[in-house]
């Protein structure tokens, strides 16, 4: 009995030594069209991968809110949300609100996002952002170990992550590797 018992564990341990724990880390990425975020996080959130946000995430960006699961969301000290309504070009080039595509916008966040921005007025044309303890109120943080905190690359708007440093939240123990 207790060969079996040792033998069970050790499959179980070996079964889990390969398993991939990939993130997705988001920092400056100043968003763009609408279409092209709801594409790209309909198959992140089919993926089932973790999400770390790590840095800004303004305008189409935070569709990640709504797309992916609240529990695959975490997010780090860095973590900077920008909200505005949606827009489009008019007949003379300069910005026109779209209300049918903001309106759309606001109903893809889930509830304490949106009554957070509907008490700063909704959105505008004016970004509202989300940070600090406002944003923990909301999501959980994710620490990154000492050695994990490796300088973010400027160009990198989203990164697929997975190596061997621990990206933790306190709720759900390991949630990623992060690269050396």
């Amino acid at each position: 009995m207790k060969f079996l018992t040792g033998l069970l564990a050790a499959v179980l341990l070996l079964a889990g030594v390969g398993a991939s724990h990939a993130v997705v880390r988001i920092a400056d990425d100043r968003g763009g069209r609408i279409g092209t975020y709801v594409d790209k996080y309909q198959d992140l959130r089919t993926s089932g991968e973790a999400v770390i946000i790590d840095g800004l995430c303004a305008s189409a960006c935070t569709i990640v809110l709504g797309a992916v699961p609240h529990d695959k969301i975490c997010v780090t000290s860095h973590a900077n949300l920008g909200f505005h309504a949606a827009w489009d070009f008019g007949a003379n080039g300069r910005a026109i609100t779209n209300t049918e595509a903001t309106q759309m916008l606001y109903s893809m966040y889930p509830s304490a996002v949106r009554h957070w921005i509907a008490a700063r007025g909704g959105l505008t044309p004016r970004m509202i952002f989300l940070r600090g303890k406002q944003l923990l109120s909301m999501y959980k943080p994710c620490y990154l170990d000492a050695e994990a905190a490796v300088p973010r690359p400027a160009s990198a708007r989203h990164e697929r992550l997975a190596a061997p440093h621990d990206v933790t939240a306190p709720t759900d123990g390991v949630l990623a590797r992060q690269p050396d």
